[in-house]
């Protein structure tokens, strides 16, 4: 029962996760997650999805997350090279196009070294490797353009279902019940919760600064009229 419990729970936040990634990155001109992190979560959704699909629901789930990896990437080719003003902009796309190129047989050949073509290692490595990532473009933008709290707490709680769904699995293989899946269900939730407290803290900056500016101070005893 918990087992089933915790698989829908991750369903259901990394589809909020998606959800409102797109509708950020849509609304605020930009995009929401680390390009990195985009190529490599789109080869994995390919991957399982079309080329070692698993069997049952989570078939289904991954071409449904795979088609809004899709729509993700729109916001990234659509709005991306804004983020990147360094590069010049003819060679945004096919910088992108380069970095898919290599994300999709470095992340097949990964699945067949360690997981026996299956995608469970896969799957919460690069998650370790997104979170890392999100706290890496917090601290670049400088700000919370194409994050949001939901966002967050959305992934926060999507991987952490994920790893006890793990934990509690009816068939859990051996070679998930070691050392490297304990470190990654763990790294995982560390690093979304570092995540989380720091997008609450430069949001509470921020908000501080717009509140405390000097045109809004006024000397002792200066009436407001």
């Amino acid at each position: 029962m918990a087992h089933t419990v915790f698989l829908l729970g991750t369903g259901v936040f990394w589809t909020v996760v998606y959800v409102l990634l797109i509708r950020t990155g849509l609304r605020e001109h930009t995009f929401g997650m680390p390009v990195v992190a985009f190529a490599t979560n789109i080869s994995w959704e390919f991957t399982f999805a079309f080329v070692r699909p698993p069997s049952g629901v989570m078939h289904v789930v991954n071409i449904v997350w795979f088609c809004f990896d899709l729509a993700v990437g729109y916001t990234v080719v659509r709005h991306g090279r804004s983020e990147f003003p360094y590069l010049p902009g003819r060679l945004y796309l096919p910088a992108l196009a380069v970095l898919l190129a290599l994300a999709y047989p470095g992340m097949d050949f990964a699945s067949e070294q360690f997981d026996e073509g299956a995608g469970t290692v896969t799957a919460f490595g690069s998650n370790l490797a997104m979170s890392a990532m999100f706290l890496a473009m917090l601290a670049a933008r400088r700000g919370t353009r194409g994050q949001s709290v939901g966002i967050a707490l959305a992934k926060l709680l999507g991987t952490a279902c994920a790893s006890l769904a793990m934990l509690t699995g009816p068939d859990r293989a051996p070679r998930y019940d070691n050392a490297l899946m304990s470190y990654l269900y763990v790294g995982c939730f560390l690093l979304d919760l570092a995540y989380l407290g720091a997008l609450l803290a430069v949001r509470r900056a921020a908000v501080t600064d717009v509140v405390d500016v000097p045109a809004l101070r006024r000397p002792a005893g200066e009436s407001a009229g």
